[in-house]
């Protein structure tokens, strides 16, 4: 096996483990240090990888910055690299999302609070609005989460480059066919329980979580509602509920495998308003079946009780193996499908995101 790196966004700085041949991951110094990293990617379609990290410099605001060196030294561009243009009158609060395009060189999606989308045509060193997007007619009408009115999520199909979707909290999932000129609101079957009854699928106003896409079947979505757990095989076009068998189907993550198109991982919490593990247990629950049924692993993950939260951004699954972070400063990995589990690192600040590539 090649060496592997995994890039660790915590409220309080970014830390980078990286693994030789296989072996286990060895974490280096903070970078960062004190600064939120809440989104991370490591982009190894070049002759050399590249590093970016969405930070927030406290009262300097957000930004981007990015590493051709593995992450020994930073640069960030001349002028701010997310901006709303002055006609938005809106103000860049969070880098949710950074998403290496991959149908497109050079090109770097960004997902940004407020919700919106940006592009980058040089590998993420600049970004412009995504306006299709921006100026969608139920725009006006979204509403914040818990989390704030943010695009957290984007999955673009590996193949063309015009289809993409996106997930807005609390708004739902779009999807776009045109490269980003127009969008539909895709959420055709998901249920919000808490409208009124006869209300309760509505065309938007859906609290996604989290979506994942399979490279090698790009039609097929698994989608972490705030209650419940999806499926689509037409790229949103319809959802279907496969959550029954877990025991509980709110959560956060959800991520497949990158070898097998029908293995997803999702990591259960009680309830929305009980946010720690299922009886208290940390596991993790896969399907491989794309849904149909699901096991739990927890072989070693803490003893009971554990009362930790993994947040949306916070799991990954890549070449290079199954991660996820907790929000009390835990990461763990699994080399072989989330049967078992070794700790990468402890007494991190809260982990906010979990990348990780085989270099």
């Amino acid at each position: 096996m090649s060496d592997a790196m995994l890039a660790i966004g915590t409220r309080k700085g970014l830390f980078l483990a990286r693994s030789a041949d296989g072996g286990p991951f060895e974490v280096e110094p903070i970078r960062f240090s004190t600064v939120g990293v809440p989104s991370v990617a490591i982009d190894t379609r070049g002759p050399s990888p590249r590093l970016l990290a969405g930070i927030e410099y406290g009262h300097f605001g957000p930004s981007v910055m990015y590493s051709d060196d593995l992450g020994e030294t930073w640069r960030e561009a001349s002028r701010p690299p997310i901006a709303f243009p002055d006609k938005t009158g809106a103000t860049l609060t969070r880098v949710w999302q950074l998403l290496p395009s991959p149908s497109e060189p050079g090109v770097v999606w960004a997902g940004a609070e407020p919700a919106a989308l940006f592009r980058s045509e040089d590998g993420g060193v600049t970004y412009e609005l995504v306006e299709g997007l921006w100026e969608h007619p139920h725009r006006p009408r979204w509403q914040p989460g818990g989390g704030g009115l943010c695009l957290h999520t984007i999955v673009a199909h590996p193949d063309d480059p015009r289809v993409m979707g996106v997930a807005v909290s609390a708004a739902g999932f779009y999807r776009t066919s045109d490269g980003g000129v127009s969008w539909e609101a895709a959420n055709q079957g998901i249920r919000a329980p808490f409208m009124p009854e006869g209300q309760q699928y509505p065309e938007f106003g859906q609290c996604v979580h989290k979506v994942a896409l399979h490279p090698s079947r790009p039609d097929r979505l698994f989608l972490q509602h705030h209650f419940g757990v999806y499926r689509s095989d037409d790229f949103g076009g319809s959802w279907e509920g496969i959550g029954g068998s877990l025991p509980s189907d709110f959560g956060f993550p959800v991520a497949v495998d990158p070898g097998r198109p029908d293995t997803v991982y999702v990591l259960p919490l009680q309830a929305d308003v009980d946010r720690t593990p299922v009886e208290h247990r940390l596991r993790v629950y896969r399907s491989d079946d794309a849904g149909g049924t699901w096991r739990p692993f927890d072989h070693g993950l803490p003893e009971p009780p554990v009362h930790v939260t993994v947040l949306r951004d916070a799991m990954t699954a890549s070449e290079a193996g199954v991660f996820f972070g907790t929000r009390d400063g835990e990461v763990y990995a699994s080399a072989d499908g989330g049967e078992s589990w070794s700790v990468v690192a402890r007494h991190l600040p809260d982990v906010l995101t979990v990348r990780a590539a085989v270099l």
